[in-house]
């Protein structure tokens, strides 16, 4: 054997000459092992912390290019020399990974994300739903004009060949509806109004279809669109429940789902954040469902509480609920109680094995004796009113008679999902409670 044609690992790639000699070696064995599968890939600093998250159809040849030895802008041969390790979570199908890194980018903001990418790349689908007939489109920017938007989405390429592949399943209008014949009709893309296939109202049900399944919520959807199905048939429905059966096996076809692949559900540890908050709270794995909750209210008026899911480590709207307290009152602590009894009174909801409340040692102590017999985690947040995502992470955590309270650093991976829970859990619950506010000016 003629071991001159043996060779090493540093030639059979050729690196960048950007890559520092320390990471070389380690670079190369990861390399190695890089998927032919879609996923979203992690560039971390020496320090660990994350600077870039990107989405790869092929992690394999996405990741690669990053450090082969091309020709490069500026700023991407800048980032290449911070990289000191790259790390990737696999899924499914390419939209899998179009949502999933639009959330982790959401939880970690890294830095090289906003100096490599304009704010011209982040895109909203936008759905006109109190139009007679909507029609769906994206912007950059969403409007005070009670439409719905969804996302943001981080480039607005990967989300157009997503509602393309949709619209196979959903047809809709991609411009303002004017009665007229177009190949759209003809190719099926369309609900078509306009020759009399489908009316606004059953367009307008297929919408909040879509809707749904772009916020996540593919398992209800199919279970739901199931239901009807059966309905339909036992009614003697046949055309709405062959239609319905249409679209029950284009989902089931696409096997595409907003966040996680089905096992991804079974391997979460691939996630940071979650095998820490394993670790740092005792739980026999990984937190698969963490519900967030807060309280919005002023002065103890139009007082409400919301309920956000992060499944996996992501966020699923479809799952978010709102309740507007039956006792009014400026009282955190017996609001928060109230919320919680009332959520676990809906078993049709899966329980979480984690909640994260926003409060202190009062908060969590008012619902500890709830969630024991459910087997239910909980820790809080005291961020003593500070909701800003600079905020300092410091979490409540139970003992067996008593709290320890713990200062996360905030580039923590469970800080950062701690934030970013807390966030989305404000956010819902100050929404609700300005609408309600609205409603009452308006009386």
């Amino acid at each position: 054997m003629n071991n001159n044609n043996i060779k090493s690992p540093a030639r059979a790639y050729d690196l960048d000459p950007s890559v520092t000699p320390d990471m070389r070696e380690r670079l190369l064995t990861k390399l190695s092992g890089l998927p032919s599968s879609p996923g979203v890939y992690f560039h971390k600093s020496a320090d660990g912390s994350i600077i870039y998250v990107g989405k790869a159809a092929v992690l394999k040849n996405r990741v690669r290019q990053y450090f082969h030895h091309t020709k490069k802008d500026a700023k991407t041969t800048a980032l290449v020399r911070e990289i000191a390790d790259t790390d990737w979570i696999v899924v499914d199908t390419e939209m899998d990974a179009l949502f999933l890194e639009s959330e982790m980018i959401k939880r970690y903001m890294p830095k090289w994300n906003i100096l490599l990418r304009d704010d011209k790349t982040v895109s909203y689908v936008r759905i006109d739903m109190k139009s007679e007939v909507p029609y769906v489109s994206f912007t950059r920017t969403p409007q005070d004009d009670k439409a719905i938007y969804i996302g943001p989405f981080y480039g607005k390429s990967a989300v157009e060949k997503a509602l393309r592949i949709l619209r196979k399943v959903f047809p809709y209008y991609d411009k303002p509806y004017d009665g007229k014949k177009s190949l759209g009709t003809d190719l099926g893309l369309t609900p078509g109004i306009e020759i009399g296939k489908s009316t606004p109202q059953e367009y307008k049900k297929n919408l909040r279809k879509l809707r749904l399944y772009l916020e996540g919520g593919r398992h209800k959807l199919l279970k739901e669109i199931e239901r009807q199905m059966f309905d339909a048939a036992k009614a003697e429905n046949f055309e709405e429940a062959a239609e319905l059966r249409k679209q029950l096996f284009g989902l089931r076809e696409l096997q595409k789902k907003i966040v996680f692949s089905d096992k991804e559900f079974l391997d979460i540890s691939s996630d940071q954040a979650l095998a820490d908050l394993q670790m740092l709270l005792h739980l026999p794995e990984p937190p698969r469902r963490i519900e967030g909750y807060d309280i919005s209210h002023q002065s103890g008026t139009n007082v409400v509480g919301s309920m956000v899911v992060f499944v996996n480590g992501a966020s699923d709207r479809s799952e978010y609920r709102k309740f507007k307290l039956r006792h009014q009152r400026n009282d955190d602590t017996a609001n928060l109680r109230e919320v919680l009894e009332r959520r676990l009174k809906h078993s049709e909801w899966e329980f979480p094995q984690l909640i994260i409340l926003d409060g202190g040692i009062n908060q969590v102590n008012a619902v500890r004796d709830l969630l024991g017999p459910h087997n239910i985690a909980v820790i809080g947040r005291d961020k003593s009113g500070d909701h800003t995502r600079s905020a300092d992470v410091n979490i409540v955590v139970p003992q067996a008679d008593s709290y320890k309270t713990l200062h996360l650093s905030p580039d923590s991976h469970i800080a950062k999902l701690i934030a970013r829970i807390d966030e989305e859990a404000h956010r819902f619950a100050i929404t609700y409670h300005t609408l309600l506010k609205r409603k009452d000016m308006l009386k």
